[in-house]
């Protein structure tokens, strides 16, 4: 009796534990379910409907949209979404890794390091693409400084194509690598590369047997944060590709406003965020193997 007694007061905690987390996350869930299901579910049903005459939605009922958007055509679209985005977060990992090692190693401004790396968040990731364009044009800075100097006699293309594009999504998500990656590294024990130096390593194979593979959580978590809105994005695509270099975002964009194609808009936004999920399944799957 005492047994069964005790047994009724140690459950009972847990499940007045179990009612108070509910209620707290409630309210979140509720705004999760208001903000994001509802209007996914909507997503789902105008992908299956067809075009009106005018735009919207209509009946019957069709799986058109998504067969269209495994045409070739379109299928290039998605191809050059991933290409371009997986090209960009690798340039903002080599960029980004020895940025922040060298500030999870920095011993004096530190503090500031952080806060130049987060700067450009200060300002309208707009008005930082407009500055872009203004170095990048024909007449902007860049060119008009080699052509005063006589290195070149005609612009350079450096604007209105896939590098350009490139490098405006380098430029705006790079910080989403370094800020993960210094986190990592900044709990990184400095006596395990003191070992590995005992140990008759090199500083160059410390860092790819010791450092690289300790920051690895990090590694992972700067990828996602960077590739997952490089291949949904469309203004630096439709700022600095001039509409040469279209990408998944451009598609979707351009569907729901100048085509007023909504269902196929609504089917090709769900392949692409479908596509982003396996990608992300993979690379978790990935990390616990390696983990």
């Amino acid at each position: 009796m005492c047994s069964g007694e005790s047994k009724t007061n140690y459950q009972f905690p847990g499940t007045k534990v179990g009612r108070l987390r509910a209620v707290f996350v409630a309210p979140s869930a509720t705004v999760m379910a208001v903000l994001f299901f509802a209007p996914l579910l909507i997503i789902v049903a105008y992908s299956l409907l067809s075009r009106g005459p005018y735009g919207g939605v209509m009946h019957p009922w069709t799986p058109e949209n998504y067969r269209r958007v495994f045409d070739p055509l379109y299928g290039q679209v998605l191809w050059r979404s991933i290409w371009i985005a997986g090209a960009a977060t690798a340039l903002c990992l080599i960029l980004g890794f020895p940025l922040a090692l060298y500030i999870a190693r920095a011993k004096r401004h530190r503090t500031l390091l952080l806060n130049l790396v987060m700067l450009p968040f200060w300002t309208s990731f707009l008005i930082r693409i407009y500055a872009w364009m203004f170095l990048l044009r024909d007449t902007g800075l860049i060119n008009t400084a080699l052509q005063e100097l006589h290195v070149i006699s005609q612009p350079l293309p450096l604007l209105f194509n896939t590098g350009a594009v490139i490098l405006g999504l380098v430029y705006g998500y790079l910080p989403f690598t370094v800020l993960p990656l210094y986190a990592t590294l900044e709990k990184l024990d400095p006596e395990l590369l003191d070992a590995a130096e005992d140990l008759g390593a090199s500083p160059w194979s410390a860092l790819w047997r010791v450092t690289v593979p300790l920051s690895r959580s990090g590694i992972i978590a700067g990828c996602l944060l960077v590739f997952i809105p490089c291949v949904g994005a469309y203004l630096t695509p439709d700022l600095m590709g001039g509409g040469k270099t279209v990408m998944a975002g451009n598609l979707v964009q351009n569907q729901f406003t100048t085509a007023r194609d909504w269902p196929f808009g609504a089917a090709a936004s769900l392949v692409l965020m479908l596509l982003v999920l396996a990608i992300m399944q993979i690379l978790r799957r990935r990390s616990e193997e390696l983990l």
